[in-house]
């Protein structure tokens, strides 16, 4: 009876510690969208039109009200010209950094079959970035063409994997498989079986952002 009582207890703070990172992921991602869209003299309208996301969105998001999924964050960040990183934190990089999974920054599709953890500090200075990215079955997810010049390097950990760049044909991959890619095009990452995929990737830009 005490196990089962402990388990659920470290089952709750869990959740807990999630829905408070969570909470402050959304303030931080909030508080990026307006800083950087100010000092680009941009309004709300004019960044709804350069990004294809709503001004009423744009502001739910600003004012910390809204959850922004993967997909939105990487047309807020097309729109800004901004890596995806600096909409995420601004944290300075000691010399030796842990990140602990209970911190792990985790973003999600809007069905959350798709989910994007970072495995890096944030800082102004990084050219790459290194995420940890998970498909569910039968998930399909379509990423936007990122800044130009921006490269994917992919390595399929477990599960399989049908990418599509741009207008190409699909490429299918299995674990252990890795692929290098231009990711300035709309591509498409798509899991055919019944089990999660999952991956490895490190993102580098053609240059510094800011």
């Amino acid at each position: 009876m005490g196990s089962m009582k402990a388990v659920e207890n470290v089952a709750e703070n869990e959740r807990a510690a999630a829905e408070r990172e969570a909470r402050e992921l959304k303030k931080r991602v909030g508080e990026n969208l307006a800083r950087l869209r100010r000092q680009r003299g941009l309004s709300l309208e004019k960044l709804a039109s350069l990004s294809g996301v709503s001004r009423a969105m744009l502001g739910q998001i600003e004012a910390g009200e809204s959850t922004p999924t993967i997909a939105l964050l990487w047309k807020i960040a097309r729109g800004l010209d901004v890596r995806f990183a600096d909409l995420l934190g601004d944290e300075e990089s000691a010399e030796i950094e842990i990140l602990p999974v209970s911190r792990a920054k985790i973003l999600r599709s809007a069905d959350g079959g798709f989910e994007s953890r970072a495995l890096f500090p944030f800082d102004r200075k990084r050219r790459a970035e290194f995420y940890e990215l998970r498909i569910r079955g039968g998930h399909v997810e379509h990423a936007v063409a990122h800044p130009e010049g921006t490269y994917e390097n992919l390595i399929v950990h477990s599960g399989r994997l049908r990418l599509t760049v741009g207008d190409r044909e699909p490429i299918e991959l299995r674990a252990g498989d890795a692929v290098y890619f231009r990711a300035d095009v709309p591509h498409i990452y798509e899991n055919p079986t019944s089990r999660d995929t999952l991956m490895y990737l490190v993102m580098t830009y053609a240059e510094p952002r800011l």
